[in-house]
């Protein structure tokens, strides 16, 4: 193990910690809206605007997940109904991206699954996209279950995402890829044992530059979920040596990090998609992104002593 995954793996420990947790919240959120819009629509649909106006495009998410209670499901749905028209009206170009669990994957599959499902449906109405992110292992095969069934039902303008770090992944993919599923594509932010999940960070880098050549060898349109250099290069220069069109693949970052090199991309005539997230319930969010490298602690840290 890499001193890299050895820091995610503290992070990720010690964020599940009760007074930890407690602390962070009371008092870290300032140091959060670094990675948060705000904690309402019209702050994200503002902000969306102003990303628009750099060639940035968006995909929007509500905060959420974990939930204990199908009544806090029903107020996310309601919630994304809204957000949906938000986009619609504002005419801003976001897509939309929730998690399972926030629909009460974990409580109720069968609710779950009806919740999504009008989520999907209204996006549809307004020719929209929504992503169903992936959460960790316990809820893999499910989420890649209600996707195929979305498609399968004609809603086709919903899609999912692919964990570079996990074993399964690369097969994942291929059968996904064959139904015709829109996949974002990632390294993996949970913290996953080994029989199921890749612990050598040069593994995780060499799977996921194997399932995103997967997708630009086939013509597929490719959403590549990366802050890292390397991957940025290397599917540049692959995509130039293989004279695959820029408009064939987007680049996808969050938001809080590499925003001028976001802007950058985007003026250099490739698809940059920004991950906008608002809401109040940001600390797991907000300590996934701690996880993933030193560099995001660090900053953070800077402006804590400012």
């Amino acid at each position: 193990m890499d001193g890299t995954e050895f820091y995610r793996k503290i992070v990720l420990t010690v964020s599940g910690n009760r007074v930890v947790k407690w602390l962070s919240i009371k008092y870290g959120k300032k140091l959060a809206r670094r990675f948060i819009a705000g904690d309402t629509l019209d702050e994200a649909l503002d902000e969306i605007e102003r990303l628009n106006e750099k060639g940035i495009m968006v995909t929007l998410d509500h905060l959420g997940e974990g939930i204990t209670s199908l009544d806090e499901a029903a107020v996310y749905r309601e919630e994304y109904l809204r957000l949906i028209e938000g986009i619609a009206s504002r005419k801003v170009k976001s897509n939309v991206s929730l998690k399972p669990t926030q629909m009460g994957l974990g409580l109720d599959p069968k609710a779950a699954y009806e919740n999504i499902k009008a989520v999907v449906q209204k996006a549809k109405q307004h020719r929209n996209f929504v992503r169903i992110d992936m959460e960790d292992s316990p809820y893999t095969q499910a989420t890649i279950d209600m996707t195929l069934r979305l498609h399968a039902e004609g809603l086709t303008n919903v899609g999912t995402v692919m964990q570079a770090y996990l074993h399964r992944t690369e097969e994942d993919v291929k059968a996904l890829m064959k139904a015709g599923v829109n996949l974002r594509l990632v390294k993996g932010a949970y913290k996953e044992p080994n029989s199921i999940a890749y612990q050598k960070k040069d593994e995780v880098i060499e799977n996921y530059k194997r399932i995103i050549r997967l997708h630009l060898d086939q013509g597929v349109y490719t959403a590549i979920a990366s802050h890292d250099d390397k991957i940025i290069d290397w599917v540049k220069v692959f995509a130039k040596q293989q004279r695959i069109d820029k408009q064939a693949f987007e680049f996808q970052m969050l938001y809080g990090l590499r925003m001028n090199d976001q802007a950058a991309l985007a003026k250099d005539g490739y698809r940059v998609r920004c991950y906008l997230p608002y809401g109040t319930m940001w600390y797991p969010y907000f300590t996934r992104r701690l996880a993933e490298k030193p560099a995001n602690l660090m900053t953070v840290l800077k402006n804590m002593f400012k």
